[in-house]
């Protein structure tokens, strides 16, 4: 009796203990998200479900590129591509970037290009005609991000910038459906 009472507080040990790696890791390191929507195709897909790497916003600042998921207003979680960093001027102008005055090359960028072959994949703007007017920067802690899918996105353009303590973390990983596995960049 005694030694099956030692072998179901060992179970129970087990299970406590594999529930609570599940939550640390769930809560502070790895998330999964499902994408909703259009707006980071051809990139990701409608449905697609992706890893979030947490840990990787304790270690380092998001860099331009970097595809993050952060909460949105209106409690929603959005997932976008970081385009303009702390402190500097953002400008679309002609379907092409410009960070500080200088052309930055958006390679993701050329499948939608041809799609629309012809026609403008992002309208001319600048920091501060944006209906949140951010001023001539981005803002301390704040980064600028947009969906791939320039058309049918709704990003920084509409919402403003994303404050750092918004940020959830890094897409990482597509992990389903199968035929769409990869690391996400």
């Amino acid at each position: 009796m005694e030694k099956k009472r030692s072998e179901s507080w060992e179970w129970v040990k087990a299970i406590a203990i594999a529930l609570l790696l599940a939550f640390v890791i769930r809560t502070f390191m790895f998330a999964s998200v499902v994408v909703d929507g259009e707006s980071m195709q051809p990139t990701l897909e409608p449905d697609d479900k992706l890893i979030v790497n947490k840990i990787g916003l304790q270690l380092s600042e998001p860099e331009r590129f970097d595809i993050m998921v952060f909460h949105a207003p209106g409690g929603n979680d959005y997932i976008k591509r970081v385009i303009g960093l702390p402190g500097e001027e953002i400008e679309y102008k002609d379907d092409t970037l410009y960070v500080n005055q200088e052309p930055v090359a958006e390679p993701f960028l050329d499948e939608m290009k041809q799609r629309y072959e012809g026609e403008i994949l992002t309208g001319d703007f600048t920091l501060e005609e944006l209906p949140h007017a951010l001023g001539p920067v981005v803002p301390e802690d704040s980064y600028f991000v947009m969906g791939d899918n320039r058309r049918r996105s709704k990003d920084s353009r509409d919402i403003g910038a994303v404050h750092k303590e918004d940020m959830i973390g890094g897409a990482s990983l597509t992990f389903w459906p199968i035929r769409n596995i990869k690391i996400t960049e």
